[in-house]
């Protein structure tokens, strides 16, 4: 059966069996779906990890700080270089988030300013983070092991953000298993999709029944409802869980498509001056997932438009974001893509191709304007920046890599890429 008809069975299943709640058998189906796979592909010593489905991956992010024990006045330390998912819920548990920012090859946390972090945090404060939390960013793998020892050395429990990373490996082992929990996402865009949705993967049958009580209001058992902690409706819909078992079954045909498109993006850029594709490091312990295809260009690159970049300002959402519905005060803020990058975009949407820039640093967005940050200067391009986060997110661009993106689009993009340099 295919993956649609798959997807359909087990919809259909929970219309007909009235299991059309936060509950059923395609929400345990689906959770078992996902313990096989982390605990069976990964290739380390045979894992035991539980998993929780839940309604979006910033409600895992949000579960895991909380059972980590994170709480009012607590500091986070999590890597600047991310979407905003990865930080607020640190904000909504009333504790600081205290940006860490990337190294320049997997573009992922850097483990030397980690350390640099906690040691600054117990000297100011007197006593070290409540918890770290790395990111798979566009599905690349951070540096587990050095990230693990450092955490370990000072005693401090990992939520690894894996949402953009589901089916990435470091040294065969799967992504979000290194850590106390791991974070998946199924969200619309993802390497699967559920509609919306996420899961937490947790260490072991004690913390996930924690996470399982918190996600489902923290209900007592009692024949009544009653509530002695705070709780929160997050378990994933059983309509959700049917879509994410059909989409179980094609994952690594999603993973293989996506690691062709960054292959052939690689091939057919190879020789196009100011334009680099961003790859994982040769020869290690990387396996990405290429959820999405990154490419850089040099400031010094024209770009037809260039010119006109940023004189107006954008009226509706950008990369189909929902809900945007505040009108910005001005066209330019002060940090942004090279006015190469913005004609670029354009130019590619103009030819009804959608890119867009690379996540702006969490140090650099107004709402985290008083946090903490540990940053590394950076000299990129043969221009310095304060950050090695800045200097991506300058010169960056995301490409489309989903898997309905043939061949024929990827030689189509790079050829509108080609048309629109001077």
């Amino acid at each position: 059966m295919s993956e649609a008809g798959l997807e359909q069975k087990y919809i259909r299943e929970a219309f007909d069996t009235n299991w059309v709640v936060p509950l059923g058998p395609n929400v345990d189906g689906f959770e078992k779906d996902l313990e096989e796979y982390v605990n069976g592909i990964s290739g380390a010593p045979a894992l035991t990890r539980r998993v929780v489905a839940l309604s979006s991956g910033t409600a895992a992010v949000h579960l895991g700080l909380l059972c980590c024990g994170v709480g009012p006045g607590d500091e986070v330390l999590v890597q600047s270089f991310t979407f905003c998912a990865s930080t607020h819920p640190i904000t909504y548990l009333g504790a600081r988030p205290v940006m860490v920012d990337s190294e320049p090859d997997t573009w992922n946390m850097d483990p030397e300013l980690l350390e640099k972090a906690i040691l600054d945090r117990i000297a100011k404060t007197g006593r070290p983070p409540k918890a770290i939390v790395p990111v798979a960013l566009y599905g690349m793998p951070y540096q587990a092991d050095k990230l693990m020892e450092t955490a370990e050395k000072y005693g401090i429990p990992v939520v690894e953000d894996a949402a953009e990373g589901f089916g990435s490996k470091y040294n065969g082992q799967v992504l979000g298993t290194f850590g106390r929990f791991g974070v998946l996402s199924f969200n619309g865009n993802k390497m699967i999709t559920t509609s919306g949705g996420g899961a937490l993967i947790c260490p072991d049958e004690e913390r996930w029944q924690k996470v399982m009580w918190y996600a489902t209001q923290a209900r007592e058992s009692y024949p009544y409802y009653q509530h002695e902690a705070i709780g929160y409706n997050y378990r994933m819909s059983n309509i959700c869980a049917g879509i994410g078992r059909g989409q179980m079954t094609v994952l690594e045909q999603h993973l293989a498509h996506h690691r062709h498109v960054q292959a052939l993006y690689e091939q057919l850029l190879a020789d196009v001056p100011g334009v680099t594709v961003h790859r994982q490091p040769a020869g290690g312990p990387y396996a990405s997932n290429y959820w999405l295809c990154t490419i850089m260009l040099d400031p010094a690159l024209r770009v037809k438009g260039q010119e006109n970049a940023y004189k107006t300002i954008v009226q509706g959402a950008v990369g189909g974001a929902a809900g945007v519905i505040h009108r910005a005060a001005s066209a330019t803020t002060d940090c942004q893509p090279n006015d190469n990058v913005e004609a670029l975009r354009v130019a590619l949407d103009r030819a009804d191709v959608e890119a867009r820039p690379l996540w702006k640093p969490m140090h650099k967005q107004p709402v985290y304007k008083d946090a903490v940050a540990c940053l590394r200067p950076c000299r990129l391009f043969g221009e310095e920046s304060p950050s090695v986060s800045e200097a991506l997110f300058k010169v960056g661009l995301c490409l489309p890599s989903g898997p309905y993106v043939s061949d024929e689009d990827v030689r189509y993009i790079v050829d509108c890429i080609k048309a629109s340099i001077i």
